[in-house]
């Protein structure tokens, strides 16, 4: 059987890490790291607790993509900064080179394309990886990932590592009364603030998942407003009318790309530091010492 695979929406860990952890966490001339100590200890616990054999990072190289805007201009308009590009924080901005720099010493692959998301290449590795995976993150659009049939679940790390949500298809239908296969209409009814999808004025979880269950996805639901006798109330049947050029792409939009080109990728979890004196270095360096020697010990005892 082949080997778990863990693919991990970095961006998603290391945002929740910053967040999570006081800046306290510093080094000795006062930098803060608590990101990187805090997505190595995700990372650790992850791996001893789930024990995969296998396990690519994904990252943003293109966090509010050209083809994604031309569709929708208003996607992840709010986080746009003043002088271009995404607010982050200023003290996380140089946490990330760390994080690299240590997953690299570890022998943990990373990987992102330009003009795609962090949750695009996920999604193209979870369709061109053997199963099973395991795909980890906080980002709700990748419930849309779960397949049963391929072996594909969603590790939900909403609420944090320590409370992840193992998600099938089933757990998906019990949390939004629809099927993986369409998350992306649901969502692109119901809207997301935090991306800058407005969704339908009046359509909230539940309506657009009866929505859904009734007539299949999108595509169904507009071509049932051009019919006179399908049922919808008067009030909904106008917002839904007034938002159809909205629907015509939202979908596109929220859906994950799955069709990446991405290299040819070292996939296999290391039991050991590939550059262990690198790693020593870079623990010294930037006072990472616990987490890096829990995030080590749970590579050398994940097969045990």
């Amino acid at each position: 059987m082949t080997a778990p695979i863990m693919l991990v929406d970095a961006p998603s860990l290391y945002f929740r890490a910053y967040f999570g952890i006081p800046e306290s966490a510093t080094t000795a001339d006062g930098q803060p790291v608590n990101a990187v100590r805090g997505f190595l200890d995700m990372l650790a616990s992850l791996i001893r607790t789930r024990r995969p054999g296998r396990m690519v990072c994904a990252m943003d190289h293109d966090w509010r993509p050209d083809w994604r805007v031309a569709l929708l201009p208003s996607y992840k308009a709010h986080r746009v900064a003043p002088e271009g590009g995404e607010v982050v924080p200023d003290t996380l901005t140089p946490q990330v080179p760390v994080i690299l720099d240590v997953l690299d010493a570890l022998g943990i692959t990373t990987v992102g394309a330009a003009g795609y998301e962090a949750d695009d290449v996920l999604g193209t590795l979870s369709v061109t990886q053997p199963g099973p995976v395991e795909v980890v993150s906080g980002d709700r659009d990748l419930f849309q990932l779960v397949d049963d049939a391929r072996g594909v679940r969603l590790l939900y790390v909403g609420r944090g590592v320590a409370k992840l949500e193992d998600c099938d298809d089933t757990a998906v239908r019990s949390r939004y009364g629809v099927p993986a296969a369409r998350y992306a209409d649901f969502a692109a009814l119901r809207g997301d603030p935090s991306d800058g999808l407005p969704g339908v004025p009046g359509v909230g979880e539940k309506t657009a998942a009866r929505l859904v269950d009734r007539y299949g996805d999108i595509d169904g639901i507009l071509a049932a407003l051009d019919d006179s006798g399908s049922g919808f109330a008067p009030g909904l049947r106008a917002n839904l009318a007034a938002a159809r050029d909205y629907l015509a792409v939202a979908p596109k939009v929220v859906r994950v790309a799955l069709d990446v080109p991405l290299p040819d990728l070292p996939t296999d979890l290391p039991t050991a530091p590939a550059d262990p004196e690198r790693l020593l270095d870079l623990a010294a360096r930037w006072n990472l010492a616990g987490s890096a020697r829990r995030l080590v010990d749970a590579l050398a005892t994940r097969t045990g």
